[in-house]
């Protein structure tokens, strides 16, 4: 039994989009479509050196191209704070007296129970304080 070239090229393709699946790594998706450009110049009855010129030359090129561009979403992603992190930095305002014993704020249009981070420190209510940290339920200001 013969097999003809592009169907070793969709094996190749399909051998490297199963290990894309399971470990999501981009550049295999990109080595597969490769593959499958290779097996479209074999179905066309190109010699083995075009085959393996555009595997390559498509590898490549889909790398050169995607990466930087998937670098760039990636690093633009990160710059978000979301969940107790969004709160560190913002001000809020003290609704009850604020002590190292404890308070209440309006943090982000919410009452949170409050602390100060000094032991000398007391906000007293109407006054804008910052939120340093967020310990369990209770924010840290200052």
């Amino acid at each position: 039994m013969d097999i003809d070239a592009w169907v070793w090229w969709l094996i190749v393709a399909v051998g490297l989009g199963i290990p894309l699946v399971l470990t999501a790594m981009p550049e295999l998706g990109m080595f597969a479509v490769g593959a499958v450009a290779a097996a479209v110049v074999a179905a066309l009855g190109g010699g083995i050196v075009a085959q393996v010129l555009v595997f390559v030359a498509v590898s490549v090129a889909l790398i050169a191209v995607v990466r930087p561009i998937a670098a760039r979403h990636r690093a633009g992603q990160t710059g978000h704070a979301s969940g107790i992190d969004a709160l560190k930095g913002r001000q809020a305002v003290v609704l009850e007296r604020v002590s190292a014993a404890g308070g209440r704020i309006k943090l982000a249009g919410e009452v949170w129970s409050a602390r100060s981070l000094d032991e000398g420190q007391i906000f007293e209510p109407g006054r804008q304080v910052d939120v340093v940290d967020i310990d369990g339920a209770t924010a840290v200001v200052m």
